[in-house]
């Protein structure tokens, strides 16, 4: 008997999504399937470019498949398609060109928010994604700094046109002001240069755009929430007391603000010495992976202490751009994969409890 697309689809049925806890069948994820005599050829669709395990998936499916009597050669391709995390729900309009904002929040500053939210973003860009940044940090909007990025922020007759550096598209108040001008605003600006960040800038075609809010628990944060949908919000945190505490309000906040919590990064983990290789925990061990467990939030990632992680931030040349495989490297590069895998989560539960007339 001839090779039938039905052998292939239950061959592939062994191949599970770790995630979704699914195999890649069911979840529609084989597309152009395609028999020639003895040849098998398919791509496998993942629901984001950012997956640990795409390696072993491809793997694993060319090997069920080369099992099947007949079979002589399989070629295995990968893509991906990122899906919506948040819709309509709430009344809160989409940001055009933009699939899912991410939000990246501290209880309290120094603990290095934005140099995560900007790893974390690059990370997200390396691995296929195409990523934005928004610095929503008003009072002190340092993305330029770090993205080495000095420019005017131009127009093309409608919208804002973003900058770009790294594979990213970035905006930020600092391209329109002065390094040392202040801005004093109170509420009602912030609101009106939050929704002019989402509104009035042309985002092309985003899978994710990250949003670097200030720290605490203030007023930008609540105009993200009233102004458009936010598919969830990682919070950044280190391991002593006092951080600890001022991260549990903040991922208080976010959850009544209705921006669920994607996790939480422990930031300045520890230190390795360049030297002896020795770990020394200078704030504290495990903090945010306890606080994360007691408040029922996934815990994404500890970010050592590592001298080129300050010295990128300085120079306006990210460490995921200098030493892309140093061990701090793949640190945030682990937190940016399981953020993603939380949205994609949060999409996949979405589009299971949209009824089939909407999705149609």
């Amino acid at each position: 008997m001839p090779l039938q697309e039905s052998d292939v689809l239950e061959a592939l049925k062994v191949v599970q999504d770790p995630d979704l806890h699914r195999d890649i069948v069911s979840l529609g994820f084989i597309k152009g399937l395609k028999i020639d005599r003895a040849a098998v050829s398919f791509t496998i669709e993942l629901t984001t470019p950012a997956c640990p395990v795409k390696d072993q998936m491809r793997d694993q499916a060319k090997a069920a498949v080369m099992q099947l009597p007949g079979v002589a050669a399989v070629d295995v391709q990968m893509s991906a398609r990122v899906r919506e995390a948040v819709g309509l729900e709430g009344g809160r309009t989409p940001v055009a060109g933009v699939k899912n904002v991410i939000a990246v929040g501290a209880g309290k500053g120094g603990v290095g928010k934005t140099t995560v939210a900007v790893n974390l973003a690059i990370a997200l860009a390396k691995s296929g994604a195409r990523v934005g940044l928004i610095d929503a940090d008003i009072y002190g909007p340092n993305v330029p700094i770090m993205l080495g990025l000095q420019t005017r922020l131009t127009s093309d007759g409608q919208k804002i046109i973003p900058a770009e550096k790294f594979g990213l598209q970035v905006i930020s108040m600092g391209f329109m002001t002065a390094d040392d001008a202040p801005i004093i605003w109170r509420g009602p600006m912030l609101h009106g240069a939050v929704q002019q960040f989402f509104r009035e800038v042309r985002w092309i075609d985003l899978d994710y755009l990250i949003v670097d809010l200030p720290p605490g628990t203030g007023d930008v944060s609540l105009s993200l929430s009233q102004t458009v949908p936010v598919a969830g919000a990682v919070v950044v945190t280190t391991p002593q007391k006092v951080s600890l505490a001022d991260s549990r309000r903040a991922v208080a906040m976010y959850k009544k603000l209705n921006i669920p919590p994607l996790g939480i990064i422990e930031n300045m983990s520890h230190f390795v010495c360049p030297n002896c290789r020795h770990e020394a925990d200078i704030f504290g061990h495990g903090g945010g992976e306890r606080m994360a467990e007691e408040l029922g939030v996934p815990f994404i990632g500890r970010i050592p202490i590592y001298q080129p992680i300050r010295e990128g931030s300085d120079t306006g040349v990210p460490l995921m751009i200098s030493e892309p495989d140093s061990s701090a490297s793949r640190a945030f590069v682990a937190a940016a994969e399981r953020t993603a895998a939380r949205v994609s989560l949060a999409s996949f539960n979405r589009a299971t409890t949209i009824p089939l007339s909407v999705v149609r």
